[in-house]
Order: structure tokens, then C-alpha cells, then sequence
């Protein structure tokens, strides 16, 4: 890794000075293109006006917004004046919205029109709050009339945001490093409340490092990927900027305009999480499926059945890995789906050929996997080349191969994983005991030398694309007045690899709650995802002579008893 280029932000200031009149930004929903040199000075104008309020390097600022084309602007206007990126999950609200805010303990929050009503809800949490407001235009698809004249209660400072847009547009001259910190990222929170993530510009650079390796700057990256994750921001926004590509941006997922997008864009780089891949499947095929650009896709997990989804629609290269929050990517594979000419047709290929991808691959010893040849479940590949990696007993002794344990992580080079949990010695200290990073997750080392996922450590449900708290969502739960005690676990979804959310529930006594009262409860307290499908209301809940719930109890016998119902 060369130092001059391990800043993203100095790296889109480069492509603004050799290729500015390229598209960097391409946002499908309202069709607006943004050349390196017009991102740059945008981005610039917002970083002079930060300085200016006074945000100085390692200031923390939050950004709770939906609109892509916005976040990755002010993303690299923070980064740029020397300031920590601090995304907030733009479903989230009430506790779970203000726990983050002033965990954070943010100089400056930018928001949008549509985010003001949620924030007004918590203003006397945040009061005193400075914040930054965008608001969408006439015209623009994010526009709501109805909202447009709402502000913020008068308990918090409101600015708008075209007034930062009248900053210079020079290059700052705020020295970067790699070490210095860029990002703080919450987890989901699995044993306790969510942690901020405190990560260094060196770990965008690590984490995306993989996934550039097979790519060019003729390459278009595709993302719909919410941008409070490290997948939408970093390994799809900011991998483009370090290879000077484009990045077309929508709002989310869409099954059935996905290909339209492809074509729109001419995107030949793409990352598909869990039900994303079933729903493009079960579309009808069609003669044309393998008539598009998409040449490179990262499918997260990867499914089983991965092969046959790049023969349809003919990917040549599907990556898969192990990617998180704390570690970025330590292990990775490369799978060689299709032959030459059986993919992408010749003159909609972009990016290296595949033998210059093989060069790569062994040139960073990552292992490249013939896509005919069949993977087991939870497949994460091998080590990448500044990592060690062992599975780990609760004694941090290594595993045989084949037993399963915690999967941990060392890295070769300083500042290439987390640098701490934000304000939390103590989560920071048990995770690098022994002087390993200790993952949270389960896995183990196969026979035939590749490292396998089995499940998280703790208690996390995945769904949606999107990684629960069962610890969250049981406080919120237990919020309700007439909830005594709850306990919430995943159990298979009916379609993709992810969850559902189910919860068993004690009532206070003399209360009348019932499912119905509690789902529509639920909706006013918790994003959408996280809104339980299975909700049954029990007189006691299992518990060890520890006291703490048996959930694997409660899983059989909902599992059991949903087998029941499918029989019938």
C-alpha cells in the first residue's frame, strides 16, 4: 500500500486534476451526473464552510440522511476538513436514534426534510444540537410538499444546507494520514448497546483493497446499498473513487428495475446481499439475461447456489469473503464462474481480463475457485495477505481443523483494523485480548485449507440485509408498558439464508396486550426490518439455574411448530 494513495479523499482530488471531465457520480433517480472536478469543488465548498463553523480534524460529525447523491457529498466534505464521517441508520428513531447521537457527542448533524419530523420527536435529547438540513426541490423524486415547510423544534439549531455550498472550491490543505480517524460505525449491538466502530483511513483503504484488485478505471460501480454501512459507502463509493470509476447510485433495491439500472449505467461491478439473489432469480428468464454489462459481483453471503446464478446472467467472477465492521476484510476467494466468452459479451465487458485477474489473485494470494467446483456452506476463502487468522477455543487456543470456534484476526500492518470502540475501554480491551481481535463470529478451518462461517457468537438476527440487536430489540420491546420480560432470536427465513425475527413474550399481569396491540405498538418504536413476524405471548420464559433464557428452546418449539402448520 503506498501512502499517497491510502486517503480517499486525496485520491478523488487526483482524478479531479488528471481526468475531472470523467463522470464520477451517476444518481439514477433524479439522472444527475456530477465529472471528478464538479464532486470536487462541491465537496471542497462544504469542507471550507465546515472549517469555517468551526469543525477541525477528529471532529466528530453525524450524518442521518437517505439521499446517496447527498451522503457521499458530504461524506468527502468531512473527510476533506480532517473530520470523522459518523453515519446514523436512517430507519432508526426514538431510543435507538438518540442513543447514537449522544454517544457520538457530534459537533454538527446533517439531516434532510423527511428526517426533521423524527428528529423533533427526540429534541429535548438533542437539545442544542447544530444541524445541517438538505431540502430536496420541486422536481427532485425525494420531494414531499407536504413536509417541505416543517423545521426543527426551536430546541435545536437549524442551518440550511445550500448555505455550506458557498465555500471556496480550492483543495484544503489539511494534512491527512493514513492513521488519522475517518469513520466512526456502529454495530448492531449484539450483547449490549451498539458500539461505534472507530476506524482509521487505512481501513477503507484494507477493506476495499480486494475487491479493486480485479477492476480498472473503465469499470462502473453499481450501488444501492444504504450508506451508513461499510458495503454501500466504502466498498462500492469509495473503491470507485480510489480507481477513478464511476458509481451509479439509487435510493435501494429494486427487483424489477435492478437489470434496467445495469443497462442504464453500463455497470460492470456489483455487490448482492442474501434475498437480493432469489428475487432476481425467480424472475422469468428471458433470452437476454446474459445481455449486460455486469461482469464482477460480490454476493454476500454466498449462496449455494451461485453458480448457477452467474450462468444465467452471465457473471464471470463472483468474490465472497468475510467482511465486518471491526476487521474489514481479512479473508476473501475469488471464483472463476464461466469460461472466456460465456459470460458478458465482448463489447459490454469492462475492466482486466481474466488473466490479468488470475495475475492479480496470485499476486495477493487469493485463492481462485473454479465455479463448477461445489463449495460448502458459509465458504469465506483464505487469509488475505496482511492477515493472520485462527479459530480460537474460550482459552484463545487454536482448534483442530474442522472444530468450530471464534474466529480471529491480526493484522500485518498498524491501523488496518479498528482502532477502538468509541468511549468503550473496557469492549476495546476484551476484544483484542491475548492480542487478538476476536471477531464474534463462528467459524472453522476445513480440510481443504479454506475458512467456513457458521453463525455469530452472540445474539444477532439478519434480516432484510440488515444485522439486529436481539439485545435492542428486546429493550425496546420491554419498553411497552404492559411487557413484563421478552426474549427475541432468529429462526430461518422462508425465503434466501437470512432471518425472520420471533419473540416470546411475558405480559404484565392484569394486562390485556394482545399480538395485534403490540405489531402496531412495534411500528411506532422500530424500523421496518425489525418489525417481528413471529410474536407469541408465553406465561414464563426457559431459564438456566444462571437465570439466563434458554432461547435455543424457545427456537425448537416455534420451528416445531410452524413445521406443524406447513403439514397442515
Amino acid at each position: 500500500m503506498a501512502v499517497k494513495e491510502e486517503v480517499v479523499a486525496k485520491c478523488v482530488e487526483h482524478w479531479a486534476e488528471v481526468s475531472g471531465e470523467k463522470t464520477f457520480l451517476f444518481y439514477g433517480e433524479n439522472n444527475k451526473k456530477l465529472t471528478y472536478q464538479q464532486f470536487n469543488q462541491l465537496a471542497n465548498s462544504i469542507a471550507h464552510s465546515l472549517r469555517a463553523r468551526g469543525i477541525n480534524k477528529g471532529d466528530r460529525v453525524s450524518v442521518f440522511l437517505k439521499n446517496p447523491y447527498i451522503t457521499t457529498i458530504v461524506m468527502f466534505a468531512i473527510w476533506k476538513c480532517g473530520g470523522v464521517f459518523s453515519p446514523i441508520n436512517f430507519n432508526y428513531r426514538g431510543k435507538l436514534l438518540s442513543y447514537q447521537i449522544n454517544d457520538t457527542e457530534p459537533k454538527m448533524l446533517f439531516t434532510e426534510r423527511s428526517m426533521v419530523p423524527i428528529l423533533n420527536e427526540i429534541a429535548d435529547e438533542i437539545e442544542g444540537m447544530y444541524a445541517v438540513v438538505y431540502s430536496p426541490q420541486e422536481g427532485d423524486h425525494d420531494y414531499i410538499a407536504e413536509i417541505s415547510e416543517i423545521t426543527l423544534d426551536q430546541r435545536v439549531i437549524e442551518t440550511p444546507y445550500e448555505r455550506l455550498l458557498q465555500g471556496e472550491t480550492s483543495n484544503l490543505d489539511v494534512e491527512l494520514n493514513y492513521w488519522d480517524t475517518a469513520n466512526i460505525i456502529y454495530t448492531s449491538g449484539t450483547t449490549g448497546p451498539a458500539k461505534g466502530v472507530v476506524q482509521s483511513h487505512r481501513w477503507i483503504n484494507g477493506y476495499t483493497l480486494r475487491m479493486r484488485l480485479c477492476m480498472t478505471s473503465e469499470d462502473v460501480v453499481y450501488n444501492d446499498l444504504p450508506l451508513y454501512h461499510v458495503g454501500g459507502a466504502f466498498a462500492n463509493i469509495a473503491r470507485a473513487a480510489y480507481l477513478g470509476c464511476t458509481v451509479a447510485l439509487w435510493d435501494k433495491f429494486s427487483p424489477h428495475q435492478f437489470w434496467q439500472r445495469i443497462e442504464t449505467s453500463g455497470a460492470s461491478a456489483a455487490i448482492l446481499l442474501d434475498v437480493m439473489i432469489p428475487w432476481l432469480m425467480n424472475a422469468e428468464p428471458t433470452s437476454q439475461d446474459k445481455n449486460n454489462t455486469l461482469n464482477k459481483v460480490h454476493m454476500q453471503p454466498l449462496p449455494k447456489y451461485h453458480h448457477e446464478v452467474a450462468k444465467r446472467f452471465g457473471i464471470n467472477i463472483v468474490s465472497a469473503g468475510f467482511g465486518q465492521t471491526e476487521s474489514g476484510n481479512p479473508l476473501a476467494g475469488m471464483i472463476f464462474e464461466l469460461e472466456e466468452g460465456q459470460g458478458t459479451p465482448k463489447h459490454l465487458y469492462k475492466g482486466l481480463s481474466r488473466g490479468e485477474i488470475l495475475e492479480k489473485c496470485e499476486k495477493f494470494g487469493i485463492p481462485v475457485i473454479d465455479g463448477k467446483q461445489e463449495l460448502k456452506k458459509g465458504f469465506m476463502g483464505k487469509p488475505t495477505m496482511y492477515f493472520d487468522v485462527a479459530v480460537l477455543d474460550e482459552n484463545d487456543l487454536e482448534v483442530p481443523v474442522g472444530q468450530v470456534g471464534q474466529i480471529a484476526f491480526r493484522p500485518k500492518l498498524p491501523h488496518l483494523i479498528l482502532n477502538e470502540y468509541f468511549n468503550k475501554p473496557a469492549s476495546t480491551t476484551k476484544a483484542f485480548k491475548n492480542l487478538w481481535f476476536h471477531s464474534g463470529d463462528a467459524g472453522y478451518l476445513g480440510e481443504d485449507g479454506y475458512y467456513y462461517f457458521v453463525d455469530r457468537m452472540g445474539g444477532v438476527i439478519r434480516c432484510r440485509g440488515e444485522k439486529i440487536s436481539s439485545y435492542q430489540l428486546e429493550d425496546i420491546i420491554t419498553g411497552h408498558p404492559e411487557i413484563d420480560f421478552c426474549a427475541a432470536f432468529p429462526v430461518p427465513a422462508e425465503v434466501g439464508d437470512e432471518d425472520d425475527v420471533a419473540v416470546f413474550v411475558v405480559k404484565k399481569a392484569d394486562t390485556k396486550i394482545d399480538e395485534e396491540d403490540l405489531r402496531e405498538w412495534a411500528k411506532s418504536q422500530m424500523p421496518k426490518y425489525m418489525w417481528p413476524k413471529y410474536i407469541r405471548f408465553t406465561l414464563e420464559l426457559p431459564r438456566t439455574p444462571t437465570n439466563k433464557i434458554e432461547k435455543y428452546k424457545l427456537r425448537e418449539e416455534l420451528i416445531q411448530e410452524l413445521k406443524v402448520e406447513h403439514v397442515k
